[in-house]
């Protein structure tokens, strides 16, 4: 059975654009993984620590096979293989994959939450998923992206810079 996800992508260390372009290239290619829609690429300040670099963000949608656990691993081996090292929460990346949403599915446990908990107040998330998937219903929350994207509490500075979709 296919299922539907949707993946954060996130870069602010080397060559960000190009790093979220080269993770969506390793995603397309994965084997059971399809790649749908892809958004533009956004600028936007940093959310949690602002003391770093700007971030460029994206969010593709992709049909999968996968468990969202298999889904999981192979998001995070992709990051280890563009050199993705985990040391400050919120602090500057090479690469981020988050699994934003999992069909409607609503889950929690240990290292994995779908949909991700910070949706809700981030404009890096909420602006490329909107361009994506404006429709798109969140299961727990029951608004629709450009909802939540009309609600954020305080939003984040943010910018398209391309529209490579």
């Amino acid at each position: 059975m296919l299922h539907t996800a949707y993946i954060g992508i996130g870069s602010n260390l080397g060559s960000p654009a190009e790093n979220c372009l080269k993770a969506i290239e390793h995603l397309n290619a994965h084997s059971d993984l399809t790649l749908l829609t892809q958004s533009s690429l956004y600028q936007s300040e940093p959310f949690g620590l602002p003391d770093q670099d700007w971030f460029v963000n994206a969010a593709i949608q992709l049909t999968t096979g996968l468990s969202p656990e298999d889904l999981l691993q192979a998001c995070l081996s992709i990051e280890q293989s563009m050199g993705r090292t985990r040391n400050e929460k919120w602090g500057p990346r090479i690469i981020d994959l988050d699994i934003l949403f999992y069909d409607d599915l609503i889950l929690k446990q240990d290292g994995l939450e779908i949909p991700h908990p910070g949706i809700p107040e981030r404009s890096f998330v909420l602006e490329p998923m909107n361009e994506i998937a404006p429709d798109l219903i969140h299961p727990s929350l029951k608004i629709s992206v450009q909802e939540l994207l009309d609600k954020i509490p305080s939003p984040q500075e943010i910018k398209r810079i391309s529209s490579e979709g």
